[in-house]
């Protein structure tokens, strides 16, 4: 575990001063997050100024779960497409060989090589987005802390679907077009599941499990979560990190080196 930890340091401290010799580009990233958030704010409050609510859902409250999604993008950004989009040039270049005889796990090589400092400023506004909306709520430091359950069992779940699909580029190549789709079924979790009719809520928790990412955790800090959702996000988080690595080495098997 602690040559992980080192390689980790390691990983994280060249890939942020390489990406830091561009600060401009964290200017425009935080420019850019600040946009997003007013549109969906904007989206929110078109939802809200005729005194419409979410099925009980209030203002407040709705602004729970886009700051939950908000993080999300901030952790996407952050961690996973920085990495898990480079597996396609590492099979398409053959570079990939290398990597697969480092004398450390190739999952967690391609899954924490580079950290992109430029989903930063989406984690801070998230952040920022639940305090605002607990102050009103008047939540205590409990809920957030026990909202963190459930919200990094949506990191683990987020992490393990891209993962797979990241996958799938020994077959496929070019899954620019997959990840699109998933980021636009994300979309979804920008507000609570029960703004959509049944079928929607059905589809969005059992087949592509976004309420899990979102809703479960913004419910665990408004303090109605149930128990039965929060161990189904732990169940979920851990069958489908599992899942990921045994697809993986799935994949490998029908990768063919640049070697071969």
């Amino acid at each position: 575990m602690s040559r992980y930890l080192h390689t980790l340091k390691l990983f994280w401290s060249t890939a942020i001063a390489a990406e830091l010799e561009y600060r401009i580009n964290f200017a425009i990233a935080a420019i850019s997050s600040i946009g997003n958030l007013a549109g969906s704010l904007f989206g929110l409050f078109l939802f809200y100024r005729n005194g419409y609510t979410f099925a009980g859902w209030r203002w407040e409250e709705a602004m729970v779960v886009l700051g939950i999604f908000t993080i999300l993008e901030g952790f996407s950004t952050t961690f996973l497409a920085p990495n898990l989009s480079k597996i396609v040039e590492h099979v398409q270049n053959g570079t990939l060989d290398f990597v697969l005889l480092k004398p450390i796990s190739s999952q967690f090589w391609l899954s924490a090589r580079v950290i992109s400092p430029w989903g930063f400023p989406n984690l801070v506004f998230g952040f920022c987005i639940l305090l605002y909306a607990g102050s009103k709520l008047g939540l205590a430091l409990s809920n957030y802390l026990l909202t963190l359950i459930p919200l990094t069992f949506g990191f683990i779940s987020l992490y393990s679907i891209w993962f797979m699909l990241g996958a799938t580029s020994i077959w496929f190549v070019k899954i620019y077009n997959v990840t699109e789709v998933l980021r636009g079924l994300m979309e979804a979790g920008r507000y609570p599941m029960a703004a959509y009719p049944a079928s929607y809520r059905f589809f969005f928790t059992f087949v592509v499990p976004i309420a899990f990412l979102t809703t479960v955790p913004a419910e665990a800090l408004l303090g109605r979560g149930e128990a039965v959702w929060i161990i189904g996000a732990s169940f979920l988080a851990i069958v489908l990190l599992y899942s990921s690595n045994k697809f993986w080495k799935f994949a490998l098997r029908f990768y063919t080196s640049a070697s071969s």
